[in-house]
C-alpha cells in the first residue's frame, strides 16, 4: 500500500537518512527498525504516531540502506496513515494483534543505537527549523489569548481546558498542560485542580505538531506583587541566562548541568535548589530529548533545540522560566516560543516574558 494523498517526503529526508547510514556504518548494519515515537516521528517528517496522546506507536518501520523504508502497520491503523500520516514508504499490514517489532535476524534496533539516534537528530534540518518557528509562534499566541482572559475566580481546570483547547484550535496536540494557581505556587508539577486561580497564576504547556514539541511557561497576576515576588522572577531570569550561556555548542549535558548547579547559587537560591526540580534540556521530537541529567555525556550542537526551566519556590514565592530556543553556532539564542504582545523584561539583551497584569 502506498499512499497517494500524501506529498513526497520533504528535501530534508535525504538528509536524515544520510545521518542514518552514517550510523548503520559505525555499527557494521545495513538497516534500522525504528519503533520509538520520536525516532519515527523525525524520520517520517512528523506523523502521530500513536492514538492515546502520549501512547505506543500504532506502527514501526525498517529502513535500508538504501533508502527503502518499510511501515509495518497495524490492520486498523494502516488505511489512515497511509491517507493521512505518512508519505514516501511502503506499507506491510500486519493484524491489529501482531508484533509491530522486527523479527529479523541483524537488524538493528533504534533502542540499541538511542544515545546515536537523538546525536543524529540533534541538529534542525531547514524543514525542521521552519516547522518549529511556526510552531513556537502559534502556542506562545495562545498562551497569550488564553492567559488574557484569565480570572481569579477561574479553577486551574478551567484555564488549563481553555490552553489544551487553543493547541488544538493551533494543529497541535497538547502534550503537557499545567497550571498552578497561588495556593499551589510551591508544586513542581501542578496538574490542575479545581482550586481557584487566585492572586497569581501559572500556565505551562508543551504543544506537539509535525512531531516537535515547544514548551512554555508564563505568570499572570490579579494584583500588584511584593516586592520578594519581583526579586525572585529577575534572579530565576539571571540563572536562565547562565543556563544558556553555559549552553554552548561541543559541551556535553553533564558540563552544562554543572554550570547549571553554580547558576542557582550564585543568584541567591542555595546549592541544593537544583536538586529540588529538574532543569529540562535538549528538546525536538521528545519534550526533553533527554532530560538534563548528571553523567550524560550527550553533546550540545549549533542549531539545537532546547527547553530548560529553572524552578524555584523560595521564601514562600515560588517561580519558573521556560521558553523553547535554538542555540545557534557561538551560543547565540533564538526563542521560537515568544509573542511580541506580551510585557517583557530585558534580560542581558534578550526580551523574557514578564508576569502579565491583570489588576
Amino acid at each position: 500500500m502506498r499512499s497517494t494523498l500524501l506529498p513526497e517526503p520533504t528535501a530534508d529526508r535525504q538528509l536524515k537518512h544520510a545521518r542514518l547510514v552514517q550510523l548503520l556504518d559505525a555499527r557494521g548494519a545495513d538497516r534500522i527498525h525504528l519503533g520509538t515515537p520520536e525516532a519515527l516521528a523525525w524520520y517520517f517528517d512528523g506523523p502521530r504516531t500513536g492514538v492515546p496522546l502520549g501512547g505506543a506507536p500504532v506502527f514501526s518501520a525498517t529502513v535500508h540502506r538504501d533508502g527503502t523504508a518499510v511501515i509495518r502497520a497495524l490492520a486498523n491503523e494502516a488505511q489512515r496513515l497511509a491517507e493521512e500520516e505518512i508519505g514516501g514508504a511502503e506499507f506491510e499490514v500486519i493484524d491489529w494483534f501482531g508484533d509491530l517489532q522486527a523479527s529479523e535476524p541483524g537488524v538493528l534496533r533504534d533502542t540499541e543505537v538511542a544515545s546515536e539516534l537523538r546525536a543524529a537528530r540533534a541538529a534542525l534540518l531547514p524543514v525542521e527549523r521552519a516547522r518549529y518557528a511556526a510552531l513556537g509562534r502559534d502556542m506562545a499566541t495562545a498562551l497569550t489569548r488564553v492567559l488574557s482572559a484569565a480570572t481569579p475566580t477561574m479553577t486551574e481546570r478551567e484555564l488549563a481546558g481553555a490552553l489544551s483547547r487553543a493547541i488544538y484550535e493551533a494543529g497541535a496536540e497538547p502534550a503537557v498542560t499545567l497550571v498552578a494557581g497561588a495556593s499551589r505556587a510551591h508544586v513542581q508539577h501542578p496538574l490542575p485542580t479545581d482550586a481557584p486561580l487566585g492572586s497569581r497564576a501559572m500556565g505551562v504547556i508543551t504543544g506537539r505538531r509535525h512531531g516537535l514539541h515547544v514548551s512554555a511557561t508564563r505568570w499572570v497576576q490579579f494584583s500588584r506583587p511584593s516586592a520578594q515576588v519581583v526579586e525572585t522572577e529577575r534572579r530565576l531570569f539571571e540563572v536562565e541566562a547562565d543556563v544558556w550561556a553555559a549552553t554552548r555548542p561541543d559541551r556535553t549535558l553533564d558540563e552544562v548541568l554543572g554550570d547549571i548547579r553554580q547558576a542557582y547559587a550564585r543568584h541567591g537560591f542555595g546549592d541544593d535548589a537544583w536538586r529540588k526540580h529538574h532543569q529540562g534540556g535538549p528538546t525536538g521530537y521528545n519534550g526533553r530529548d533527554p532530560k538534563a541529567a548528571p553523567g550524560l555525556r550527550d553533546v550540545v550542537q549549533a542549531g539545537q533545540a532546547f527547553a530548560w526551566n529553572p524552578w524555584a519556590f523560595d521564601r514562600g514565592v515560588g517561580g519558573k522560566s521556560e521558553d523553547t530556543v535554538v542555540i545557534d553556532a557561538g551560543g547565540s539564542v533564538v526563542v521560537l516560543s515568544a509573542d511580541p504582545a506580551w510585557p517583557t523584561l530585558d534580560i542581558r539583551g534578550v526580551a523574557r516574558p514578564a508576569a502579565l497584569d491583570l489588576f
